[in-house]
């Protein structure tokens, strides 16, 4: 009998419900033992995902919480928003831990969410419960933890970006704008007018402005930093590729401040932490440069003119803002090496 931990994924058959599938494969001490998925139950996942033919978990089983608990240890549910706010207490009380990529858990105000999702919030036992799990700044709070509410892509990579200038007073918080840009991937498989080809090919496009789902998570992280409410500019756009997120920052910095200090801060800040990298001076990341990875790359340009700093975090939404964050999540949940499954270089070109 094998001695991994059981893995079920419920949503598999989302992109990142099958991110999860191909990053677990390889891990050393998990296992996926059941893929689920509410609408394709007792079909093969290889029907709608042949790269996938021949894994061991190949039948879709139905959602079950007790079905599930005898085949699983740890659940992902890689749901839509306000699908894991009704299902996790159940699988909860069948013992199973849960790691939840869904938006469900991650505001600790059930208004807040209520306002910015537009869907009914979870019960208040488990929002309190639920450790928000960015793991490279609540790492420690993971470690145990039987509810672990995944960040969003947005704002892992914001967040990264941004928190230790925050924390350690380099830039003033009130200052903050955030221009982000998106792969198509982050939209999900589900086809739209807003990600067909012919609409989203040779364009480039701002969304959801002021309304994005992810401002309040990053206004909270960055207010529980800051010791104070911070409020900031937000702006998303969608680009003709597939994959990665760049969020581009900038702030008023305090003054005196140079790029090479911003360098030397986050160097010590994730020091050990293997899966965030400083460029140096004069070197700005891309996206390609970490598909297909759980890294989030950082760079940084003060500008002594205007008396402000240009931050740049690179991530792969699927991986590092999804399902490789959350595989990290597990590692840190379970005493493990938090890079176990995930030590692989990206992908290039």
């Amino acid at each position: 009998m094998s001695s991994k931990v059981k893995v079920a994924i419920i949503g598999s058959t989302g992109y990142g419900g099958v991110e999860l599938i191909r990053l677990l494969a390889s891990h050393p001490n998990a296992e996926v033992t059941s893929v689920v998925s509410s609408s394709s139950a007792g079909s093969s996942i290889a029907e709608g995902y042949p790269h996938l033919t021949d894994i061991r978990a190949d039948t879709l089983d139905g959602v079950d919480a007790a079905a599930i608990r005898a085949k699983a240890d740890v659940v992902f549910t890689a749901t839509p928003a306000g699908v894991a706010a009704k299902l996790a207490p159940e699988l909860l009380e069948k013992g199973l831990n849960v790691i939840d990529l869904s938006g469900d858990y991650r505001l600790r105000s059930a208004e807040v969410y209520r306002e910015w999702y537009k869907k009914e919030p979870a019960d208040a036992r488990y929002l309190a419960e639920a450790v928000y799990g960015l793991a490279e700044i609540y790492g420690d709070r993971v470690r145990g933890a039987r509810l672990i509410s995944n960040p969003g892509c947005y704002p892992t990579a914001t967040l990264l970006g941004l928190l230790p200038a925050v924390a350690e007073g380099y830039i003033d918080p009130a200052t903050i704008i955030i221009d982000a840009k998106s792969g198509v991937s982050g939209a999900g498989r589900g086809a739209s007018l807003g990600t067909h080809y012919s609409e989203l090919n040779e364009n480039f496009k701002a969304y959801k402005v002021n309304k994005h789902q992810h401002i309040p998570e990053i206004e909270q992280v960055l207010s529980d930093t800051a010791g104070r409410p911070v409020v900031t500019t937000f702006t998303t756009h969608l680009v003709p590729m597939t994959r990665g997120i760049m969020s581009t920052m900038y702030a008023t910095v305090r003054e005196g401040l140079k790029t090479a200090d911003f360098i030397e801060l986050y160097r010590r800040y994730y020091e050990g932490r293997r899966f965030v990298r400083v460029r140096p001076e004069g070197v700005l990341p891309a996206t390609k440069e970490v598909w297909g990875s759980n890294y989030c790359d950082i760079g940084f340009a003060v500008d002594e003119r205007t008396g402000r700093v240009t931050i740049v975090s690179v991530i792969d939404n699927l991986v590092k803002g999804a399902a490789g964050q959350a595989i990290q999540n597990l590692n840190l949940s379970m005493g493990w090496d938090e890079t176990l499954g995930l030590n692989f270089i990206p992908a290039y070109p």
